[in-house]
């Protein structure tokens, strides 16, 4: 079933399965190897048998001890050990294939689960914490391999075991086996009624795990906040208390297994007790021979065995069920902004117009403030506008209108005359080069962190974007030139730093429209005029949108739009916009005047 961003963000809203049923929807990851399978379930298979075998020849040397050819006994012997070497290779098999097709199917489940989330929209991340999207591509992938490579495997052995064992027990002794099986009722009560019990738990178990992954990778990847205002106690606090809770879900989930498996095994060995006890009586009685009573009691104990086994393994299987749930419900989730079933043509060569045809947008996070407001607004191809205005204009918004991380509520945007929700997302973004505010530097090399604007670029042009973004100079100064490791969010950076190389990524783009939002915010002004230089000459042939705070960084624009409150409240060139005394004049008088 699909579920709703809603519902991924608060797990302990979400109905809680009773049963592994959901292991089903593993079945389109497995489909691709058959052959892996059919290899598994046939070691599974004759490992299972030749166990079945393996008391039949102990009987016959129980048996034996009193034939008087010793030359059968030896026989018996040597097939015994035959069986045991065929066992064993079996099994060393049965291992190699059902680990091997475990770890390809979870593998694929990782790539598809990060395939699909890498895809989806800002706004489902505003709903869901990257962390728990995290954990459960880790954990809940982990308690998958567990139950592909190991437990679903073991599970079918026993069951082949114990319907393999019943059958054996009843040909060997039927009266025998009309006790076992009043015990059945007894074990399988308990198997279901803990069995619930412990699946409520392992799902309510995960949630806590992926809540304390979540607040564990917000602190952890913003730790200089955290250390800057001494919050590193009450962020111990926090995660102290989020893993103690995931903790005591985890022992409440252990304490019923572990009782649900002293009651199975209690019952099942006392049974077995009882019945051995009979059958030592009817061999006192002649009734039946040593060797079937030996064969019986072994054949009885692998099946008590194997329920055991199985009421361990029921467990697992539920853990993984509810695994498994977690992981569809990302790979189904629907998100608010998709590509349409058949993309609309773009003008070729695209152009580079915008437009804003009576937008109204609120985010989701904040329905009752419009963050744009009946917007309507013309780019021109070619034309460089400036968005300026008080913080929380809607300037920034604009960009994520552009770039179509949200649609709006109402409205168009139009990109060359198309309405870009009518074309595939990332084929107009291919004709974009965005900066934004808070610039993203990756954990990789400076030249790798460039290149990221244009894959298929050469050295000599990342060189030469470098230096259009005044970043080539410090780049030279790293230890390793542009093939220095930039740290985890490029840490090892400064503001400005960081700036300059989302610029160049940019300019390597080498887009028919540029996004610029507040990009020369961190720069000295030395670099800001070395910057605003390249920016200058790489907005003459291209459409491009800025948004600055600073003034002074806009002034050259062929237009200047004022944003309040969602709503474009002036626009023209700086000295119109000045002469009319407005919302513009006023700011440009606070900056300029200081």
């Amino acid at each position: 079933m699909v579920k709703n961003i809603q519902n991924l963000a608060a797990p302990e809203e979400r109905e809680k399965s009773k049963k592994i049923g959901p292991l089903r929807q593993l079945a389109p990851y497995l489909m691709p190897y058959r052959l892996l399978m059919g290899l598994a379930v046939l070691a599974l298979v004759t490992t299972a048998s030749l166990s079945l075998i393996l008391p039949l020849a102990v009987r016959r040397v129980i048996d034996g001890f009193s034939a008087e050819e010793a030359s059968h006994m030896d026989k018996y012997f040597g097939a015994a050990i035959g069986i045991a070497g065929l066992l064993a290779i079996g099994t060393g098999l049965r291992y190699y294939f059902v680990t091997r097709l475990g770890e390809r199917v979870v593998a694929d489940i990782r790539v598809a689960v990060y395939d699909k989330m890498i895809g989806m929209s800002p706004q489902f991340f505003e709903r869901v914490m990257t962390g728990e999207v995290l954990s459960r591509i880790t954990t809940d992938t982990t308690l998958i391999l567990s139950v592909i490579g190991s437990s679903v495997s073991i599970a079918l052995r026993n069951v082949l075991i114990f319907l393999g064992g019943m059958i054996l027990m009843l040909l060997t002794s039927l009266k025998l086996t009309s006790l076992v099986l009043l015990l059945v009722p007894a074990v399988v009560v308990p198997i279901l009624v803990l069995g619930r019990r412990v699946r409520s738990l392992s799902r309510e178990n995960q949630d806590r795990i992926a809540e304390s992954s979540g607040n564990a990778s917000e602190t952890l990847l913003s730790v200089q906040t955290v250390q800057a205002f001494t919050h590193e106690a009450p962020s111990r606090l926090r995660f102290f208390d989020l893993t103690e809770q995931a903790f005591e879900t985890a022992r409440k989930r252990i304490s019923t297994r572990a009782l649900m498996t002293v009651i199975v095994i209690f019952l099942v060995f006392t049974g077995v007790l009882g019945v051995l006890w009979m059958g030592a009586r009817d061999v006192r009685a002649d009734v039946m021979s040593p060797g079937a009573l030996a064969q019986f009691v072994i054949y009885a104990i692998m099946v008590a065995g194997s329920v055991a086994a199985l009421s361990e393994i029921w467990g697992e299987l539920q853990r993984a069920a509810g695994a498994t749930e977690r992981l569809v419900e990302l790979l189904t989730a629907e998100d608010t902004v998709n590509d349409p079933d058949v993309s609309a043509e773009m003008v070729s060569p695209v152009k580079g117009e915008l437009r804003f045809e009576n937008v109204n947008f609120r985010y989701p996070s904040r329905p009752n403030m419009p963050a744009l407001e009946d917007l309507s607004l013309t780019v021109n191809a070619g034309e460089t506008i400036a968005l300026v205005g008080p913080s929380g204009a809607g300037k920034s918004t604009v960009f994520q209108m552009v770039l179509r991380f949200f649609d709006p509520i109402s409205g168009a945007v139009m990109f060359d005359g198309v309405d870009i929700k009518t074309i595939q997302r990332d084929v107009f973004r291919k004709e974009m080069a965005y900066v934004p505010q808070d610039p993203v530097v990756f954990a990789a090399t400076a030249m790798e962190n460039i290149r990221f604007g244009r894959p298929s670029a050469t050295d000599t042009e990342v060189y030469e974007a470098a230096k259009a973004a005044a970043a080539h100079e410090f780049l030279m100064k790293l230890p390793d030139g542009y093939e220095s490791f930039v740290g985890e969010r490029g840490v090892m950076l400064s503001g400005g730093q960081k700036q300059r190389i989302a610029i160049a990524r940019a300019i390597l783009r080498d887009a028919p429209v540029l996004l610029l939002d507040e990009a020369t915010s961190a720069l000295d002004a030395e670099s800001e005029q070395a910057v605003q230089k390249a920016v200058d000459e790489l907005s003459k042939d291209r459409t491009t949108l800025i948004v600055a705070h600073r003034l002074a960084t806009v002034k050259k624009a062929d237009r200047i739009i004022v944003l309040d409150e969602g709503k474009v409240v002036a626009q023209g060139t700086h000295d119109e916009l000045v002469d009319q005394d407005g919302l513009y004049a006023r700011l440009a008088k606070l900056q300029f005047t200081q």
